[in-house]
């Protein structure tokens, strides 16, 4: 039986998660009543309210509706919220977000993308090829894409593009057709307490591909041995041992221009606007899925080409000839060496200032001197005080504990306000702002200050 079928409301709490508002738009799209709860205001929040969702922001049990057929929670909701205490105790159909995807992809043809960081830019990469290209998907993103908007989009042809996401070891509930594996870095160490537990759950998603399935990996994973299909490819932009790799990669005006090599293929005169070295990778898993589901060269040509980026994902925020800003998500200590290394890749010659805030008291304190060695590659460093999301504060995890652990001249530990009133001061030429926290909210009152 298909359970979708049977609900006619649906409430979410913590809906506007990224993941939770892909999935209340899915809802809605399908003629089910659906309402949420969130904590505070936010763009997105505003945009569901705007497409009919009707949103609170206060723990009320008045509020909340009584005749809900499933409830969905997010990770990130305190177990001793309310509501979700509330809806537990009288018997309702509660689950998480990653019960509802399994749900949707039992029944259809699934592109999972997973990775401890890249997930997000490959799945955006891999829908918009099957939009733009016309192959038609349904797509459930972990960020807004810049072409369109939007994390989410339906279409009549019965194929899914998801994010496969580790935290909590959801991704396990899915059933690939083709998986993606951008990465397996150790991440999320609460929930995995080691580094061999996350290799070991990637494992495990990688077997979940269905007989005849693809599997499309990044070269050089450890336990890559263990990572097995009826059709593998790897991928390297930098090394020719992959079976899709790049040759005559030029950097004009922070576009890329390149050719790619398959396997037993090749795309020439391929050109790319979205910035980042890293997001080279991206784009050839993104390639390789297109070219395994048979899509046409010109059209994955014309759709790489068309491809704006996804929102906070190397995200110019200013670009003219007295400033750069740039957004980025950055979280881990891989991604930051990412995005480092991509922005020093098409602004060489300039100062680079790095604003980061910690995502995590628990990731601060496991990646800490990752974190460390990471933020001495830019030249100036401004900390933001570490954003808890779900977590409780631990005694001595603080930004000032990354402070110590590096080597750079030029840092300190700043509030927000501090933040402004010294981006007012000293007008840094190029600006990267990256963390997985609010970070974004003061993005764009930087970018006033810098654009006066």
């Amino acid at each position: 039986m298909n359970k979708l079928t049977q609900i006619q409301k649906i409430y979410f709490i913590g809906i506007g998660g990224i993941g939770m508002s892909a999935l209340a738009r899915y809802f809605l799209s399908k003629g089910v009543v659906v309402s949420g709860y969130d904590k505070t205001v936010t763009a997105l929040t505003a945009a569901l309210e705007k497409e009919g969702i009707p949103i609170h922001y206060e723990e009320n049990l008045l509020l909340a509706p009584k005749d809900a057929d499933v409830v969905v929670y997010t990770p990130a909701i305190p177990e001793q919220h309310t509501e979700l205490v509330y809806y537990r105790q009288n018997g309702y159909t509660v689950v998480k977000r990653s019960d509802i995807l399994q749900w949707i992809t039992e029944n259809s043809f699934n592109i999972c993308v997973a990775g401890t960081h890249g997930k997000t830019t490959v799945s955006s990469m891999v829908a918009h090829i099957l939009r733009h290209s016309e192959y038609g998907c349904n797509a459930f993103l972990g960020g807004i894409t810049a072409n369109y908007n939007t994390n989410f989009w339906s279409h009549e042809r019965n194929i899914v593009v998801v994010e496969a996401d580790e935290y909590d070891r959801s991704f396990l509930k899915l059933s690939p057709d083709v998986a993606v594996i951008t990465s397996m870095d150790p991440d999320h160490l609460d929930i995995y307490g080691t580094a061999a537990e996350v290799e070991k759950a990637f494992v495990e998603f990688s077997q979940k591909v269905k007989e005849g399935g693809c599997l499309i990996t990044k070269l050089g994973l450890s336990r890559e041995a263990d990572l097995k299909a009826a059709h593998h490819y790897t991928y390297d932009y930098q090394n020719t041992a992959a079976d899709t790799h790049l040759q005559h990669l030029q950097v004009k005006d922070g576009s890329y221009y390149f050719t790619v090599i398959g396997k037993n293929w090749q795309l020439s005169e391929m050109v790319m606007h979205m910035g980042g070295l890293h997001n080279i990778d991206n784009i050839l898993a993104a390639i390789t899925v297109a070219k395994h589901l048979g899509i046409p060269d010109s059209r994955i040509r014309d759709a790489v080409a068309a491809f704006k980026g996804v929102r906070r994902r190397f995200e110019y925020a200013l670009k003219n000839k007295q400033h750069i800003l740039i957004d980025d998500y950055a979280h881990h200590p891989e991604e930051l060496n990412a995005l480092i290394s991509g922005v020093r890749s098409i602004f060489p010659e300039e100062k680079l200032t790095l604003v980061f805030q910690p995502h995590l008291f628990s990731r601060t304190k496991d990646q800490a001197d990752g974190f460390a060695a990471s933020l001495d590659k830019a030249d100036e460093v401004l900390l933001l005080p570490v954003y808890p999301a779900r977590e409780l504060p631990m005694e001595g995890v603080t930004s000032d504990l990354l402070l110590d652990k590096m080597n750079l001249a030029h840092k300190r530990v700043i509030g927000k306000t501090a933040l402004l009133e010294w981006m007012e001061e000293h007008q840094p030429k190029l600006v990267v702002m990256a963390g997985a926290g609010d970070i974004d909210a003061m993005v764009q009152k930087v970018k006033i200050i810098l654009d006066k």
